[in-house]
């Protein structure tokens, strides 16, 4: 048995399994229902209730006393019914709530030789509300910062994955690289930026990353991936050497498990037994696309790739208003605060 939830004003709808709580389904139907906790403590989802009844097999969740009756807890409340609920759905970066919370490493992965993958946990009774492509910034103790794009889905949000890439002279990659432990306690600000899947447009798209750019891109994909999206995606990752694809087979399963998406590795400084694309990895898309007058671009890496992305394509056809950017400015040991920090 299954019952379906209508959002209002939204009008969306979806479908909740017997025994299933609405944020859950609703989260892997992509519909984007506001959450903190996701344990009934902080009263984040609290939605209206419009029509139909809902329970709470664990017990009446903490943050609803107090509040009227038809308040409904969304990350606890099962349906007995169908119902329609009155919610403001998060849809857009500027919707989700910034939040400076605690965090401890939860496993650390050594993918080549200058890129780790991190995992963080927030504390037990916490979830982050984040969008596919945005990132967070490490709160230091001398009251810097270093911003790493998020490089997971908002459906799968356990743990935060980041992909971190060691930066000479960069006392934080240092930190990770060399003496950062599991269980090490850290301070996040999260989450920031706009370089999120515009989901209401029907253009094909266009991906492409530079360096450890790729990891908002995974996220992104991978969201697209969860939510059904049927537009033709071409993924075009840049960098200098073989060795520096750190995650090398990932986009080729992608590929082959999704019709709708290519795939194409773009080689700047070529091994010597490299057969596939070599050159600037904006001069690859360009190649092979000619006209992207049609085309929703999203660009990720390093601002030379980008700077020179932007210029290219928009004497190819591509309006500003189609191009999304995220510039990484790699930040050393200068203790300047930068935007983007030492992703």
């Amino acid at each position: 048995m299954s019952f379906n939830v209508r959002t209002e004003p939204g009008g969306h709808t979806f479908e909740v399994a017997s025994g299933e709580d609405l944020l859950a389904a609703a989260l892997q139907q992509g519909i984007g229902l506001p959450y903190g906790c996701r344990n009934g403590q902080c009263g984040s989802c609290a939605t209206e209730l419009l029509q139909g009844e809902v329970a709470y097999p664990d017990g009446e969740p903490e943050a609803l006393r107090g509040r009227s009756a038809d308040t409904c807890l969304t990350c606890q409340a099962v349906p007995r019914s169908d119902l329609v609920i009155k919610v403001q759905e998060v849809t857009t970066a500027s919707e989700v709530e910034v939040r400076t919370l605690p965090c401890r490493v939860a496993g650390k992965q050594r993918l080549n030789h200058d890129v780790v993958r991190l995992y963080l946990k927030l504390p037990d009774n916490q979830r982050l509300q984040f969008l596919a492509g945005q990132y967070l910034d490490f709160i230091l103790r001398d009251g810097r910062r270093r911003a790493f794009s998020i490089a997971n889905a908002p459906h799968d949000d356990e743990l935060i994955e980041l992909h971190v890439r060691h930066i000479p002279g960069g006392e934080f990659t240092d930190y990770v690289f060399d003496s950062m432990q599991e269980k090490t306690i850290l301070r996040i600000q999260a989450p920031l930026g706009t370089f999120i899947l515009r989901e209401d447009s029907q253009r094909p798209m266009i991906f492409m990353g530079g360096g450890t750019g790729f990891a908002p891109i995974k996220g992104i994909l991978e969201h697209t991936f969860h939510i059904g999206v049927e537009r033709p995606m071409h993924l075009y990752w840049g960098v200098r050497t073989r060795r520096d694809l750190y995650l090398p087979d990932l986009p080729e399963q992608w590929a082959r498990e999704h019709a709708n998406l290519t795939y194409v590795p773009v080689l700047s400084e070529p091994d010597p037994d490299w057969t596939g694309r070599t050159g600037f990895v904006h001069e690859a898309v360009i190649a092979d696309h000619p006209d992207l007058g049609g085309f929703d671009v999203y660009m990720s890496g390093p601002p030379v790739m980008v700077n020179a992305g932007r210029a290219a394509f928009g004497t190819r056809g591509l309006t500003m208003d189609h191009m999304f950017s995220d510039a990484f400015e790699y930040a050393a040991d200068s203790g300047r605060k930068t935007d983007s920090g030492e992703r």
